[in-house]
């Protein structure tokens, strides 16, 4: 006879176990993410605050119309620059996020796969006869479900990959045109 009820039941906690700690750390890298986020927002509204009261400053001393115009063409660039640099900071935060999801997750699915198929060949050490084709059936099954798995992982990152040269893209494109205006 063997322990067949007692490894499901040690297999199942260890699963749940390792399930909480993925979401421990998924919830502790959301909160990181979500803390440079703020600290890049509040830095963001304080320094456009006290742009925004120096370009007034500048504005309200115009002594004619051609140099108040003069002032606030100036602002053009810098500001375009500076929302250029906000987007590519928080492009970067979401990107570094992501990727710190995945590694978690590639991570924990590692740890799980490994688990499993401790847990599968220690069960079939102990199978009764005739049941090869059941536990043949078992490693394909679980055999499959990781090459699924890292088919999703990979297409995950080629997707990461494309949205951050759309993004840089963007920029880029942006950078272009905020220089040609303030060219002209």
């Amino acid at each position: 006879m063997f322990a067949f009820p007692e490894q499901f039941s040690n297999a199942t906690k260890a699963n749940l176990e390792s399930q909480f700690a993925l979401m421990s750390t998924l919830t502790s890298k959301t909160f990181e993410g979500m803390e440079k986020l703020v600290e890049l927002n509040i830095n963001t509204a304080k320094a456009a605050l006290e742009n925004s009261s120096a370009t007034a400053r500048q504005l309200l001393a115009a002594k004619d119309a051609q140099e108040f115009f003069s002032v606030s063409a100036s602002q053009a660039q810098p500001s375009a620059e500076k929302a250029m640099t906000y987007g590519r900071q928080v492009a970067s935060i979401a990107a570094d996020t992501g990727a710190e999801f995945s590694k978690v997750a590639e991570s924990q699915f590692a740890e799980v796969n490994r688990k499993v198929i401790s847990l599968v060949d220690e069960v079939t050490k102990n199978a009764p006869a005739g049941s090869e084709a059941y536990v043949s059936a078992l490693k394909t099954a679980i055999s499959n479900a990781n090459a699924g798995y890292e088919q999703f992982s990979k297409t995950t990152k080629q997707a990461r990959e494309a949205m951050e040269t759309n993004v840089n893209a963007a920029v880029s494109q942006f950078t272009q045109a905020a220089n040609k205006v303030a060219a002209a």
